[in-house]
């Protein structure tokens, strides 16, 4: 679906763009370029007075608070190195934005966020970060049954696997929001927010 409108309360949520996960091998766009048309967006947001919430993975030196179900997959158990959790500087610094810890895949699931955003009066969201079929994903499926609006911002994402990348935006996200890149978004917020 094309991107058709933002809500007057619109915020952006940030999916993880932190320092242990900006410089992994990323496709189709690298953690830099993601961060860049993230940063665009934020100071968009912030111009008009909405909200900029940065999202960031973290856990208990001891990992005890790591999702605990089996998996197949491997899991990247032991020790972060110190600061790994941390918002990239690009996007941190601005004390009105809103800082959410999570410690699944998804951003609302034992966190504040939806508290954060309806006492705001928020009613859509805009998401961008790392990775796409993974925690973007997670905070997107999260986000429609919350019963906000969605929107992606499919070059402000990027994945560790292409192909996942592409699954997410060909099959996933339409049924979930409408996307944009992020020049259509900037245009759309400069008409409906001045």
């Amino acid at each position: 679906m094309a991107l058709t409108t933002l809500d007057p309360r619109t915020a952006l949520v940030v999916i993880d763009l932190q320092a242990g996960i900006v410089g992994a091998p990323t496709a189709p766009y690298p953690g830099s370029d993601v961060v860049a048309r993230t940063v665009e967006l934020a100071d968009a947001f912030r111009a008009r007075d909405l909200p900029v919430v940065l999202v960031r993975v973290s856990f208990s030196p001891d990992f005890s608070d790591v999702p605990p179900g089996r998996t197949e997959a491997a899991t990247s158990g032991g020790s972060r190195p110190e600061g790994w959790d941390v918002i990239v500087p690009e996007l941190a610094g601005h004390p009105e934005d809103i800082v959410v810890t999570k410690h699944n895949w998804g951003a609302f699931h034992g966190t504040d966020l939806d508290v954060q955003l309806r006492r705001r009066g928020v009613t859509q969201i805009v998401l961008t970060g790392i990775a796409t079929s993974i925690g973007v994903e997670s905070t997107a499926r999260a986000a429609y049954e919350h019963g906000y609006h969605v929107t992606l911002a499919t070059d402000a994402m990027t994945d560790l696997d292409r192909d996942a990348h592409a699954n997410s935006l060909t099959w996933i996200f339409p049924r979930l929001g409408e996307t944009g890149t992020t020049q259509e978004i900037l245009q759309l917020l400069a008409k409906t927010h001045g």
